[in-house]
């Protein structure tokens, strides 16, 4: 006999034997157990189950010559099902991804707060032992700092420069009216905006403002990056898990799952190729996202090791109190060509009178380069190596290099995740890979996967699944993950990255 009619036969033996024995027991054929899995499955109101098996005629999917425990209504409820199965199965395979994702966000986020944290210390710290006269004026511009480059990392829309440089505005009337004139009274604000906007011309702290702008704009730059790329991979996974399937893919997850409970077969589960067939098919969509998925995790890579190696952002975060400090020095030591050019732009400011001792003021006017240059010597050695700058354990996270390590290394894992979801679909409950028979979409047959392999079993994907690839929202994620890498790898083989 050929083997198509040995599996028919097979079936048809199974369904009678099965009706034969409800008779012998004195029973007769009914759709009991096929009504007890409506049920636990919560499929649908139970009154949409036969009692017993009928000659319904007007199946549209599970259509068989035998009696038949199904109705219309239940073939529109399976179909209900199998899309509210499938979104859930997919949830569960994307919850440990997710969870690992959503995790290293938090995880680097607080690093970079504890980093942003200890570094904003080291500032005001600097302020508070070497700048005591400005200590608390500065305190707002250097808050305003942390903050601006907090909002960076995470995506505002702002830049590493006009962060630095909106800083160093407000530092000018400070350093110039409490450092280089001591003995000015309270700048006017006419005076004060005067100030802060002839910084942008004479330049008072020299390279080191722009070396500022550098340094960070490098390092918070892969930082800022990595933060946009994870959120961008939860966006593309949630995508997943809500896109919607196709009719002919319902149909066809209802022909692998459910119309063997129409033949009161509610216990066979499908074949491993036929159900690989049906799920590549149904995912097709989801698969196209497997060429742009290993472009990204290497994308991650790529930044998590430019944020931890050679643009190092625990290096340049905690170098900002220094690169402040070295940028007062310089004001100072060239405050009398600064007051010169200050005077001829905004004019001449008020001098306080009686409240400072003449042993503290100092007369710009009447003091020459040399001497301003050696009053301004005798503390500086002493601001550049004296500060109490160590960091405190309470200021101490998990390291940014290690939560990097760990971070890749699970990612590396998931590189094969979008080519590989039929095949975990297929290897939960949906099949029982040590039974001696399954479903093959039309009857029960001698299963061959102790036989064969899956690459043997799985044949080419169903023509059907065609239709699914053209779903717009995962061409869009599609395209979006395709963009985002361009960009990123554009930018980052540029000597200065764009912010």
């Amino acid at each position: 006999m050929a083997a198509g009619g040995s599996r028919t036969v097979l079936g048809l033996w199974l369904l009678a034997a099965g009706l034969c024995g409800a008779v012998a027991a004195g029973r007769s054929p009914s759709c009991h157990e096929v009504r007890t899995a409506f049920q636990l499955r919560q499929i649908g109101p139970l009154k949409l189950v036969p009692d017993v098996p009928t000659a319904e005629s007007d199946l549209q999917i599970c259509q068989h010559r035998a009696p038949t425990c199904c109705t219309k209504k239940m073939e529109e409820s399976y179909q209900a099902a199998v899309r509210r199965e499938r979104t859930q199965s997919i949830q569960a395979l994307n919850f440990e991804l997710k969870y690992m994702i959503v995790g290293h966000i938090t995880a680097f986020q607080e690093a970079f707060e504890s980093l942003l944290r200890f570094a904003e210390n080291r500032t005001s710290s600097l302020f508070e032992t070497a700048y005591r006269p400005m200590a608390k004026e500065a305190a707002e511009p250097v808050k305003e700092l942390f903050t601006d480059i907090s909002l960076y990392i995470l995506g505002a829309e702002t830049t590493v420069e006009s962060a630095v440089l909106r800083f160093f505005d407000s530092l000018f009337p400070l350093v110039y009216s409490r450092l280089i004139n001591p003995g000015i009274t309270d700048l006017s604000e006419d005076y004060t905006e005067c100030l802060r906007l002839t910084r942008q011309d004479i330049n008072p702290f020299g390279h080191y403002s722009k070396n500022m702008v550098t340094e960070l704009s490098k390092s918070l730059w892969a930082s800022r990056m990595l933060s946009q790329a994870l959120s961008l991979g939860i966006e593309v996974i949630n995508t997943t898990e809500h896109a919607a399937l196709t009719k002919e893919c319902s149909r066809a997850l209802v022909k692998m799952q459910y119309c063997p409970h129409c033949q009161g077969l509610t216990l066979i589960r499908p074949c491993v190729g036929y159900c690989l067939n049906v799920m590549r098919g149904c995912l097709a969509s989801v698969s196209e996202l497997d060429a742009q998925w290993r472009e990204f995790i290497s994308t991650l890579e790529y930044l998590t090791n430019e944020m931890a190696a050679s643009h190092d952002l625990e290096i340049a975060l905690s170098g900002i109190w220094n690169s402040i400090n070295e940028a007062i020095l310089h004001a100072q030591l060239n405050g009398p060509q600064l007051s010169a050019t200050v005077d001829k732009v905004c004019g001449q400011p008020k001098q306080q009178e009686g409240n400072l001792s003449s042993a503290n003021i100092v007369p710009v006017k009447e003091v020459t380069e040399t001497q301003t240059f050696m009053m301004a010597h005798t503390s500086l050695n002493n601001k550049r190596s004296s500060l109490p700058l160590k960091a405190s354990k309470n200021d101490k996270s998990r390291s940014l290099k290690k939560i990097s390590r760990e971070f890749i290394n699970y990612m590396k894992r998931s590189r094969t995740f979008y080519a590989s979801i039929a095949e975990r679909l297929c290897d939960g409950d949906l099949v029982m890979r040590d039974s001696s028979t399954c479903w093959n979409g039309e009857d029960v047959v001698e299963s061959l996967s102790r036989l064969l392999t899956q690459t043997h079993l799985a044949g080419a994907v169903p023509a059907w699944c065609v239709l699914s690839l053209t779903s717009p929202v995962m061409l869009f994620r599609t395209d979006e993950l395709f963009c985002a890498e361009t960009w990123w790898f554009t930018h980052s083989h540029r000597k200065n990255p764009v912010d």
